[in-house]
């Protein structure tokens, strides 16, 4: 089994063509990954109301998808009326926090306010993460109770310093999706930090999953981390019942 933690639904300004769910579950297909938490492009990038509903009408019916409600922290007014509205769909496991998107950075007020949000709820939050960032996030998450924190690309091209902030705190997960990957990047993180705290993630279908596929398997884990790393810690994170999906993918 492979849950991926990143993904996207809708168009981007620069890739029209990837805008139909079925290309979703055709890449899915393509990479065996059964189950996918994604948010609506519409939602990270223009109009986050409006992306997050048509978010939760894409969800329906979908049974291999489970979504992200996006915030963009300086509009908490709209997150919470969002939650309010969206998360009895049972459709929503987790919030996507932008933070260059937004100009929302981990360390400001504005994205502080919408992980105590998301917490409150009791929501992990992908957050964008790059450079030095992981460490901002890292003390968010140690300053705020019952946070639990995905560094969305761990970092990126500051993947030791998403190692430093994994082993500072806990409650923060890593997930490595890029489009720069150096080689041996996700082997040193996931040599060097709690196997616990490592996640699958593409940033399909902005990213073709080859990048962070192909990390992984050239990372050699062993078969434990390896299903640590593939599907058992983010069902562990989201509190998934797998029981209720039928990952109907023609590869069984």
């Amino acid at each position: 089994m492979i849950i991926d933690v990143h993904a996207h639904w809708g168009p981007w300004f620069f890739s029209m063509e990837v805008g139909a769910v079925a290309t979703n579950l055709a890449v899915m297909d393509r990479y065996g990954i059964d189950l996918a938490v994604v948010s609506a492009t519409e939602a990270v990038i223009y109009d986050v109301t409006a992306g997050n509903r048509a978010m939760a009408r894409v969800l329906e019916g979908n049974d291999r998808l489970l979504g992200y409600l996006t915030i963009n922290p300086r509009r908490l007014d709209d997150a919470e009326r969002d939650l309010r509205d969206l998360l009895p769909t049972g459709r929503f496991v987790g919030v996507k926090i932008h933070t260059d998107y937004t100009g929302s950075p981990a360390n400001s007020a504005p994205t502080r306010a919408a992980l105590e949000l998301a917490a409150a709820h009791g929501l992990p939050a992908l957050v964008h993460t790059w450079d030095t960032t992981p460490l901002d996030l890292a003390q968010a998450v140690a300053d705020i109770p019952g946070v639990r924190a995905i560094a969305g690309h761990m970092g990126a091209n500051g993947w030791r310093h998403a190692i430093e902030a994994a082993n500072g705190v806990d409650r923060l997960w890593l997930e490595p999706c890029f489009s720069h990957t150096e080689a041996g990047r996700f082997a040193a993180v996931a040599a060097a930090v709690n196997p616990r705290r490592l996640l699958f993630g593409t940033d399909a279908t902005l990213i073709d999953p080859a990048a962070a596929y192909g990390a992984v398997l050239a990372a050699d884990l062993p078969p434990e981390l390896a299903e640590r790393v593939a599907w058992r810690n983010a069902a562990e994170l989201f509190r998934l019942d797998l029981s209720a999906h039928t990952f109907s993918r023609a590869s069984g």
